[in-house]
């Protein structure tokens, strides 16, 4: 029988920011399932069941400081970062498109760097910690009318790389975890509609929307053992959307 031990999080110290709903909520729990003491991060406060909940701002870096404080106070050192909080905003008109793009890019880039430069001394003292970036299909593909999270998201991809360089030498792995499309609040009006539900689903392999829980695997894998090897990159779980090219039928397979 294979030694799966390296996938087991008992032990460790892990903090997720996002962790209200969806992707955050997901993979809290998971890494909670595997072990894992979870720390989650977010604007409400609020968290599964069985998470210690902390209320934390992303766009402002005291809070970040504050929340950072206080799981230094309690735990001393941290094992794993997920990285999942993030917002996509509506359009709001050609004289607000600017505020927009700040927005976005503050929370879903800037608030990232600014959560691991906070996280960095309790993930510098295990010696082998992880860093777990989530980041998106729009990492490497152009879709329109939200340039703001595009841009965000393919700056994270970056960053991922940027970092992983820079804190291999602190035993301190950095990757991404980059979902499809997903069943979330986010996405609850493409969801909802009929036609824009079936574009997605059809431009997947697997033919269907990813659930949040689906993000989990990859996510304990990321975070634990088994992945000692693995930093620099950018794992998509979207169901094969980035890897797909001619459409796929029952009665046309070239």
């Amino acid at each position: 029988m294979p030694d799966l031990s390296a996938f087991s999080l008992v032990g460790k110290i892990a903090v997720v920011t996002g962790a209200s709903r969806g992707i955050g909520a997901a993979i809290a729990a998971g890494l909670k399932e595997a072990g894992a003491t979870v720390f989650g991060l977010s604007r409400s406060g609020t968290a599964p069941l069985g998470i210690i909940a902390m209320a934390c701002d992303l766009s402002d870096d005291a809070a970040i400081g504050r929340a950072f404080d206080a799981i230094a106070a309690q735990g001393g050192r941290i094992d794993a970062l997920v990285n999942a909080a993030g917002i996509s905003l509506p359009p709001q008109g050609a004289e607000s498109e600017l505020a927009r793009f700040r927005a976005t890019v503050a929370t879903d880039l800037t608030g990232v760097y600014a959560t691991i430069l906070a996280a960095y001394p309790l993930l510098k003292t295990t010696g082998s910690a992880a860093i777990i970036n989530v980041t998106s299909i729009n990492s490497i593909r152009g879709f329109p009318g939200n340039p703001g999270y595009v841009a965000a998201k393919a700056g994270l991809a970056g960053l991922t790389r940027a970092l992983a360089a820079d804190y291999a030498s602190d035993g301190i792995r950095v990757n991404a975890l980059a979902p499809g499309y997903v069943a979330t609040e986010m996405t609850a009006k493409s969801f909802a509609d009929p036609a824009m539900h079936e574009d997605r689903r059809r431009h997947t392999m697997l033919g269907r929307w990813g659930q949040p829980a689906d993000m989990i695997g990859a996510a304990i894998f990321l975070a634990s053992d088994a992945s000692a090897y693995v930093t620099g990159q950018e794992i998509f779980v979207d169901g094969g959307w980035t890897a797909k090219g001619l459409a796929i039928s029952s009665d046309s397979k070239s």
